[in-house]
C-alpha cells in the first residue's frame, strides 16, 4: 500500500474549466436556466471530477465498512455486537434496507469486514483487528491501525475504479458507531458533547446520559488533537469511520465522485477533508441525517443535502437513494435537445 502522506500530497482540486464547460452545456439545453438546481450542479461537479463534460455514472457501488466498537461494553446501545455480523451477512442476501435499495437502483453492494468482532463466512475480510478497544478504558486503536484502516478505503476505490466503477456511495455497519462518531464530531467541530450526541438506534434518556458522560471522559482523558484527525480517530473513532475516510480520499486520489450518506459517513468525510481540504471537491452530500450533528457536519464540509427525509438508518441508504436522481439528471444532460435543435428561443440571464 502506498503511504498515506504521499496519497494526500498528490490530490488535486477538480478541473474548474471542465465544470464551466458542463455548465455551458446545461445552459444550451432547451429548458429554463438552472431549473434543475442542485442536479445541474452535481453533474457539472462530476464533470470536473472526471475531467470531461462527456461521461457516465452507469456502474455504481455502495461500499459498506463493517466494524465493531469496544465502547459497546459500556451499554451505550440497545443491542450487542453480534448484530454487526448478522447485518453484514444480510447485505449479501438482500435482507437489509441498503441491499434492497441497491437492487432497485442497479447498484453493486460490497460489504467489507474492516474490524468486526467475529469472522463471517462470506463478508470480504480486510480486517485491521477484531473490533476497536473500549475507549472508556484505553484509546480505541493505535495510530498505525488508523492509517492502515484509511488505506483500506483508498485501495478499494483504486481497485473498483479499475473494474469500471464510476461512482461510490458510502455506508457502514457497526453497533456503537454513533458513539464513536459523536466523539469524533465533538472534537473536530469543537462542540459540546451534548450538542452532537443523539440517541442513535434508540437509547433511553438514561442511556443517552451515559453515552455523553463516556464521550466526555474519553475526550478529557486522552485529549485528542483536533488539528490532527488521525489522532482523533485513533483515540475515540472506529475502523468503519477510518475506512470510509479512506474511500473519500480514494475518490479524490483517483478522480471519482463519492456520496456522503448520514452521520457516521459525514464524520468520516470530515476526517478526510481535514486531512486534505481538496478532497471536498469530490464529495456529494445525499441527505441530512436526523442525528443532532447531521447538519453541523454538512456545514463544516461546505455541502448542501439533496434530500431531507429525516433518515438516520445508515448503511448507505441515503447515499443510494440519491442515485436515481443523479441518473435522471444524467439522462437529461445527455439526451435532451438544445435550443439550437428546437424552435425555442435561447434563454439568457437577466439582471
Amino acid at each position: 500500500m502506498r503511504e498515506l502522506q504521499k496519497i494526500l500530497a498528490d490530490i488535486q482540486t477538480i478541473d474548474l474549466n471542465v465544470v464551466k464547460q458542463s455548465k455551458n452545456r446545461w445552459d444550451n439545453i432547451a429548458k429554463p436556466l438552472n431549473s434543475l438546481g442542485k442536479l445541474e450542479s452535481a453533474v457539472s461537479q462530476m464533470a470536473g471530477i472526471f475531467g470531461t463534460d462527456d461521461f457516465d455514472i452507469e456502474k455504481k457501488a455502495l461500499i459498506v465498512m463493517c466494524a465493531d466498537n469496544g465502547i459497546v461494553e459500556e451499554g451505550v446501545t440497545q443491542t450487542g455486537q453480534e448484530v454487526t455480523a448478522i447485518v453484514a451477512e444480510n447485505f449479501l442476501d438482500e435482507k437489509s434496507c441498503a441491499a434492497i435499495m441497491c437492487k432497485e437502483s442497479g447498484t453493486t453492494i460490497r460489504p467489507i469486514d474492516i474490524g468486526m468482532a467475529v469472522d463471517t463466512d462470506r463478508v470480504e475480510k480486510r480486517k485491521i483487528a477484531y473490533g476497536t478497544k473500549n475507549f472508556a478504558k484505553e484509546p480505541a486503536m493505535t495510530r498505525d491501525q488508523a492509517e492502515k484502516a484509511i488505506l483500506v478505503g483508498v485501495d478499494l476505490v483504486s481497485e473498483m475504479k479499475n473494474d469500471g466503477y464510476k461512482i461510490f456511495a458510502t455506508g457502514e455497519m457497526g453497533i456503537g458507531n454513533t458513539t464513536t462518531s459523536s466523539a469524533v464530531c465533538a472534537c473536530l467541530l469543537d462542540k459540546e458533547v451534548e450538542s452532537v450526541t443523539g440517541r442513535g438506534a434508540g437509547l433511553s434518556t438514561d442511556g443517552l446520559k451515559k453515552k455523553i458522560e463516556l464521550i466526555k471522559y474519553a475526550l478529557d482523558t486522552y485529549s485528542p488533537d483536533k488539528n490532527d484527525p488521525i489522532d482523533v480517530l485513533s483515540k475515540v473513532g472506529g475502523f468503519d469511520i477510518a475506512g470510509l475516510a479512506g474511500v473519500f480520499l480514494g475518490g479524490a486520489a483517483y478522480n471519482v465522485p463519492v456520496i456522503v450518506d448520514g452521520f457516521i459517513s459525514a464524520a468520516a468525510a470530515l476526517i478526510a477533508v481535514r486531512l486534505c481540504p481538496a478532497a471536498a471537491d469530490y464529495i456529494i452530500a445525499s441527505h441530512v441525517s436526523a442525528e443532532p450533528a447531521g447538519m453541523m457536519l454538512l456545514e463544516a464540509l461546505g455541502k448542501e443535502p439533496f434530500l431531507t427525509c429525516d433518515m438516520c438508518l445508515g448503511e448507505g441508504t441515503g447515499a443510494v437513494a440519491l442515485f436515481p436522481l443523479l441518473d435522471m439528471a444524467m439522462a437529461i444532460y445527455k439526451k435532451m435537445s438544445t435550443f439550437g435543435e428546437t424552435d425555442i428561443e435561447t434563454y439568457v440571464e437577466l439582471v
